[in-house]
């Protein structure tokens, strides 16, 4: 990883690139060929140059200084923006490029933060794709838990969650302790676990915004990926998560392992094909959470916890394209595109996992040391890393990406992919300076 600098705090979109030869503006009364892509990732999630021709279209992106490395050479134009989740900047981005290159044939946005974005600026622009009105059961947590239930997919019950009086409502129903969402959060931000109603004022310390309240599950949260054909399952893998992306906001580390027993998965299966399609009966790429428990007979007990309508984020699609070989990010900008997605199902899968260890200090922090003692054979170890060098600036980003080191993991079998993700979580140090010069170091095993 080399060091960027951060985006700027104005909201003044700037031009970081001039339109290409090849990619002269037509006229206002022909079609234009222009493509619009709303990118905010630093790293290569995404291979937009292998989904869209940029000869033959004007592919223009609306990013981050922080993201702008990762344009394609090939791009027509790229504006840059503070966020790509602000609105405001992003429409005026998308102004100053739809000026130059005509009005858009379609708007690209990939990452589940900037869905919301592209769907309001393709309904402002008229040009085909998601609006918000068809996007709302995928990201609004109230309306995609009406959805399922309505669909008869066992949930912790849930209700709209307005203010603390309706939590407490709530609670006294249902007992404590509940969980309280945003109803249009990523990443796990903002969840809170109230035990109690002496917890009601830990809603106060985020500001206000639409809620979900549901009843506390303790079951183990597993994560199925793949693509909904619109009428079956394409291919798709489950896997369990190792701690919880809850866990990770408070400071612990998030692995993943990818579920290989025969017994698990056909019900899983059952399950998210239910799911997939009472959410979606059009073609789409899934990043579904589920509570998996054991019954009183000892089958599985699957309930519904949340789906996004987008290829799942950590590393999840470089373990799909590394060692299933199958692009979901692809899959997921063919739908945006008008396209219907084809993708191989493997005869045989081998076997996933990741790890990310958060920095131990709030970003934006330095790295001033790390060390990963080699593992005794290969097998035992991820098979490829992405750490800041020392003296590299973590930068204060949200999400899976900008944190303090990101492992793969590939294997024979579900347990010993687990052995690898637990052995370098426990044996991995990284040290940080924070701003005021603290020096702290960060491990699995305190």
């Amino acid at each position: 990883m080399s060091e960027h600098s951060e985006p700027s705090e104005h909201s003044e979109p700037s031009e970081h690139s001039e339109p290409s030869e090849h990619s002269e503006p037509s006229g206002h009364g022909e079609p234009s060929g222009h493509i619009i892509v709303i990118h905010r990732w630093r790293d290569r999630h995404a291979h937009y140059e292998e989904y869209v021709d940029h000869r033959t279209h004007r592919v223009t992106y609306v990013t981050t200084e922080l993201a702008l490395d990762s344009v394609p050479g090939g791009a027509a134009a790229a504006r840059t923006v503070p966020a790509t989740d602000d609105l405001d900047a992003v429409w005026r981005a998308v102004t100053e490029l739809r000026t130059h290159f005509g009005v858009p044939e379609r708007v690209v946005a990939l990452n589940e933060g900037d869905l919301d974005t592209a769907a309001v600026v393709r309904e402002r622009l008229g040009c085909a794709g998601q609006t918000p009105d068809a996007l709302a059961r995928f990201r609004d947590k109230l309306t995609m838990n009406q959805v399922t239930a309505e669909a008869g997919i066992p949930a912790p019950a849930f209700a709209d969650a307005p203010d603390e009086a309706a939590v407490r409502a709530f609670a006294e129903h249902h007992g404590w302790p509940v969980v309280v969402k945003p109803r249009r959060g990523t990443a796990s931000r903002g969840v809170v676990r109230l035990d109690s109603e002496a917890d009601l004022p830990l809603l106060r310390t985020s500001p206000p915004e639409p809620r979900l309240v549901q009843a506390f599950c303790a079951d183990p949260i597993f994560h199925i990926d793949g693509l909904w054909t619109g009428e079956e399952l394409g291919p798709w893998r489950a896997s369990r998560y190792v701690n919880t992306c809850v866990d990770f906001t408070q400071g612990e580390a998030l692995g993943s392992v990818e579920v290989d027993d025969p017994e698990l998965l056909a019900p899983l299966g059952e399950f998210t094909s239910r799911v997939a399609g009472a959410l979606g009966p059009e073609p789409w790429v899934f990043h579904l959470e589920a509570f998996v428990g054991t019954s009183p007979d000892g089958s599985p007990s699957i309930q519904f916890l949340e789906a996004g309508y987008r290829v799942g984020g950590a590393e999840i699609p470089f373990v799909w394209r590394e060692v299933h070989g199958i692009d979901l990010a692809g899959a997921a900008a063919d739908v945006q595109l008008g396209r219907r997605p084809e993708l191989p199902v493997p005869d045989v899968w081998r076997t996933g996992g990741w790890l990310l260890v958060p920095s131990p200090v709030p970003a934006p922090c330095r790295v001033t040391a790390w060390d990963l003692p080699e593992p005794p054979t290969p097998d035992e170890g991820p098979y490829t890393s992405v750490i800041p060098a020392v003296g590299q600036v973590v930068p204060r980003v949200g999400g899976y990406e900008h944190v303090g080191a990101r492992f793969r993991f590939r294997g024979g079998s579900s347990g010993d992919v687990e052995k690898a993700i637990l052995r370098t979580a426990s044996q991995f140090r990284l040290e940080c300076v924070p701003e005021r010069g603290a020096r702290v170091v960060c491990g699995l095993d305190r």
